[in-house]
Formats: C-alpha cells, sequence, structure tokens
C-alpha cells in the first residue's frame, strides 16, 4: 500500500461521525447496513450521514452496494487490513509482537 493511499484512509476516520460510521459497519460484519438504519443506530442526520459515507467510499474503506431501493453499506476489510499492516510494518525491529 502506498502512503497516499493510507494518508488518505487515515484522514477519512480523523473525524469522530466518519470514525463511528466505520466502527458500526465493522461490527456489523460483511453483510453490511442500509444508511436509514445507520443514521438511526448513530442519530446522525440523513444529510450529514450522506456527506461522511461518501468520504468513506472515496477513501476505500468501505464499499456500497444497491438491492431493491436500498443503498447497503459495509466496512472494506481488505483496505482496513492494508492499512493496519502499513502502519505496522517493521514492528519490533522485524519481530513478531
Amino acid at each position: 500500500m502506498e502512503t497516499n493511499e493510507v494518508l488518505l484512509s487515515l484522514t477519512a476516520i480523523a473525524q469522530s461521525s466518519r470514525l463511528a460510521v466505520f466502527r458500526f459497519l465493522v461490527q456489523a460484519g460483511e453483510e453490511g447496513r442500509p444508511a436509514g438504519r445507520i443514521a438511526e443506530a448513530l442519530n446522525i442526520p440523513p444529510s450529514s450521514l450522506s456527506f461522511h459515507l461518501k468520504e468513506l467510499c472515496h477513501a476505500g474503506l468501505i464499499n456500497q452496494r444497491q438491492e431493491g431501493r436500498s443503498l447497503i453499506y459495509s466496512a472494506d476489510y481488505a483496505r482496513m487490513n492494508a492499512v493496519i499492516s502499513y502502519l505496522t510494518e517493521n514492528c519490533c525491529n522485524g519481530k513478531f509482537c
């Protein structure tokens, strides 16, 4: 993973509502949650949530798919793990820790 990609991801979650949305979706699992359920669970107005979801999608941290008339959002675990791997690369002088 490139440094700029990591910075984009970290910048996206460096805001309390977006971090809460991301953590909620990580907990939701691969099935994800519809936008309305996210807004309800986190008490975020739909217009604000839309902005935050767009930012998280742009950073590659979440995915969006359509099911009927609903947009379903889910965490991108591969991207999350790549960011964590980048941050912990060469940890402990290359020793397992």
